[in-house]
């Protein structure tokens, strides 16, 4: 599998757990605020790090650790996500799936065969914008298809899981959230996020600092308060 990063011990990145993360190069979608471009643009790309190397950190802090976190990138596009996944169940340790949502059909099949524990999705806007948020040109009305299935899957799944949406001035407007509330009418987990820009954001890298910035607190509730209108468990995460 291709891995371009590993973070040993995390507390945030599974919920409840102690875990490690591996993430995926590579990505289909070009989120200009996404936080790991050096993970999705293929002149960005460090080094891979062996798989085998990684498996082996893992086993030596089972006993410590609870489970692993699967980030990416977009990991449904690396061909062996499954039997790199029945590697690391085979030391103990739960999966947690960080996903974009765009194949259904992987994650469907996952999930169905019992590799994954817990499952986070991007959820990026609103349907009518979903091309451009995520940083592509418009393919036509059936673009935002995958993801609703996705979406309406895990819904359903019984599997444990949460939408997260970063919300970024100059991409998200309170219409807009209105719109995607409406989508994700009666989810169980839906986290707010704000918007920071670090060194390694995609719009950062390709046209340089200042293209985004994230709202203020006031504007954060009030788009809090309208995901709330149609998912009550809504909630802010990580903000002060």
């Amino acid at each position: 599998m291709r891995i371009g990063g590993f973070l040993p011990t995390t507390l945030l990145d599974y919920p409840g757990h102690l875990a490690c993360t591996v993430f995926t190069q590579g990505c289909n979608l070009r989120c200009p605020f996404c936080q790991n471009g050096s993970l999705v643009l293929p002149d960005h790309f460090d080094p891979l790090l062996s798989e085998e190397e990684v498996l082996k950190k893992m086993e030596k802090r089972s006993g410590i650790l609870e489970g692993v976190c699967i980030s990416g990138g977009e990991p449904t596009l690396q061909p062996d996500l499954e039997d790199f996944i029945r590697k690391v169940r085979s030391l103990g340790l739960k999966i947690k799936l960080d996903t974009n949502g765009s194949r259904p059909d992987i994650l469907k099949d996952l999930c169905q065969k019992g590799l994954i524990d817990y499952v986070a999705m991007d959820v990026k806007a609103a349907p009518s914008e979903y091309a451009r948020v995520c940083g592509l040109s418009a393919e036509g009305s059936d673009f935002f298809a995958p993801y609703a299935e996705s979406v309406a899957f895990l819904k359903q799944s019984g599997i444990d899981h949460e939408f997260r949406t970063t919300l970024v001035k100059g991409l998200h407007t309170r219409k807009s959230m209105q719109e995607l509330a409406a989508f994700l009418s009666g989810a169980a987990a839906w986290y707010l996020q704000s918007y920071e820009e670090s060194s390694d954001v995609i719009s950062l890298l390709e046209h340089g600092p200042g293209t985004f910035s994230g709202f203020s607190s006031p504007e954060l509730n009030e788009f809090l308060s309208i995901a709330q209108e149609h998912v009550p468990a809504a909630v802010l995460r990580g903000v002060g």
